[in-house]
């Protein structure tokens, strides 16, 4: 054998190992990225049909609840309550079947958060995974509410009039007419494309007017919230005569659900004062003194601060939070929890009580957390006695009166946080004329008022607290 032949042939077999090395060194990290990334591809569509099932979980009690609106707990499925929130519902899982061939590819398992008294959000948390590999879950988080009727800052069955020092944050709407000269952030809205303006609207720059109008004319130069007016037939009516149904429940769950019912007093009527720990001090009426005489309106002289008083009861705020009162009720104080007090007498051939407002109505917080209901079958005023600076905190309705300050001595500034709903007329500033200056002269009632909305209420209204439909909306979507 040559033995050159034999060294170079060696040779050789030594450069193909090492290029055959060589190429297992390079190859090597290439296949195992190559399987990494298939891998990655199989959980990355393990992680979608999981987030897909997830998603099916929540389309599933999204149908329920329109079927079954109060249902939290999946009747259908069994279910277990959390022991430390019994607002809380864990569902047993769904099987999720493929639609073409009806085979079981996943399951689904929901856990329910039931809204809080007063609230009508509830919380779907939906887990999502496939039979094949369970160890990866999905979770999708979907938030659904009901629109309560405090969408408004200010609503309205009658004409309304907002002078140019008048500021309204929020939305406002009225069943009738709105002359609208003063401020706003958010839509100006009537369901009338025309109307006659009342005298109370002062002197119209013409006659008809359009459902939302300013004077002296109708621009964006001379009124500053014209670019927010809407008005006219694709504006909803809001009826108030639906509220009496809402009488009747909160009645039955104060007498019979766990709230406080206060029946005829036989006096003048009760003083609720809440206080800063989240009770409220009940007090007999006992006597008024009438800083007011005005013969016109014997009525106004009731809006009175009390003369006289005896402590009724004292007690917290009930868990399902209605305060009903069967006679005329006076409010003040610093409110902690969530409450309605809701004043009706449903006697057929009575006389609706009035809810009076002596002193300012505040919350320990302004989160959402603290919120009063006040709803009157009549009137809600301000009395003639009541803080020259006056802050309210709350969603105030008159079903069949009116929210209103009904005349005295002129003072400094009203403040309302939450939402005003009146049936008739609604004013806290009485005017007679134009100052040298063009500003209008304040001859009653707070010179300056500012109603600011409370954008909490739109889904986490005070409890019982009337809706504007059964529908719920999705507020919030989350996934991991």
């Amino acid at each position: 054998m040559d033995i050159k032949k034999a060294k170079q042939k060696g040779a050789i077999l030594i450069y193909l190992i090492i290029i055959i090395l060589v190429f297992l060194m390079i190859m090597f990290p290439i296949v195992t990225l190559l399987v990494a990334k298939f891998k990655l591809l199989a959980t990355t569509i393990e992680r979608e049909q999981a987030l897909q099932i997830a998603e099916a979980g929540i389309n599933y009690y999204e149908w329920h609840l329109a079927h079954f609106v109060n249902d939290y707990e999946d009747r259908t499925n069994p279910s277990t309550v959390d022991p430390n929130d019994g607002h809380v519902y864990t569902i047993a899982p769904h099987e999720y079947k493929d639609f073409n061939t009806n085979q079981t590819v996943g399951d689904f398992d929901l856990t329910i958060t039931a809204p809080i008294a007063g609230s009508t959000i509830v919380t779907i948390k939906s887990n999502g995974y496939t039979t094949d590999n369970p160890n990866i879950k999905r979770t999708v988080t979907v938030q659904y509410g009901i629109q309560s009727l405090a969408k408004y800052a200010f609503l309205s069955d009658a004409n309304i009039w907002l002078a140019p020092d008048e500021t309204v944050n929020g939305p406002l709407m009225s069943n009738n007419g709105v002359r609208f000269d003063g401020h706003a952030n958010a839509l100006i809205e009537s369901t009338k494309s025309t109307y006659s303006p009342p005298w109370v609207q002062g002197t119209p720059c013409s006659d008809p007017e359009n459902g939302v109008w300013c004077c002296p004319r109708h621009d964006a130069t001379h009124c500053p919230a014209f670019s927010l007016f809407h008005y006219g037939p694709d504006v909803p009516n809001v009826p108030f005569g639906a509220i009496t149904t809402g009488f009747q429940k909160m009645q039955d769950l104060a007498q019979n659900h766990g709230g406080i019912d206060l029946g005829p007093s036989g006096a003048q009527g009760y003083s609720l004062v809440f206080n800063s720990d989240g009770t409220f001090t009940v007090y007999k009426v006992t006597a008024l003194i009438n800083l007011n005489t005005d013969d016109n309106n014997p009525d106004y002289d009731r809006a009175t601060k009390r003369a006289g008083t005896l402590v009724y009861d004292h007690r917290a705020i009930p868990a399902n939070g209605i305060i009903f009162v069967e006679d005329n009720v006076w409010v003040e104080g610093i409110v902690k929890g969530r409450a309605t007090v809701a004043a009706a007498n449903l006697n057929f051939g009575s006389t609706p009580p009035t809810i009076y407002i002596p002193h300012s109505i505040v919350y320990g917080a302004r989160d959402g957390s603290d919120v009063l209901g006040l709803i009157a079958q009549n009137n809600i005023y301000v009395t003639y006695g009541a803080d020259d600076v006056l802050v309210v905190d709350g969603a105030l309705i008159a079903q069949e009166g009116a929210v209103i300050f009904p005349g005295g001595p002129v003072k400094t500034s009203i403040t309302t946080f939450g939402t005003v709903m009146t049936y008739n007329m609604w004013t806290w500033t009485w005017e007679d004329g134009q100052n040298p200056d063009g500003s209008w002269h304040v001859s009653s009632g707070y010179a300056q008022t500012y109603n600011n909305y409370d954008s909490h209420l739109l889904y986490g209204p005070p409890p019982s607290f009337p809706v504007l439909n059964s529908t719920y909306q999705v507020i919030s979507w989350t996934s991991d």
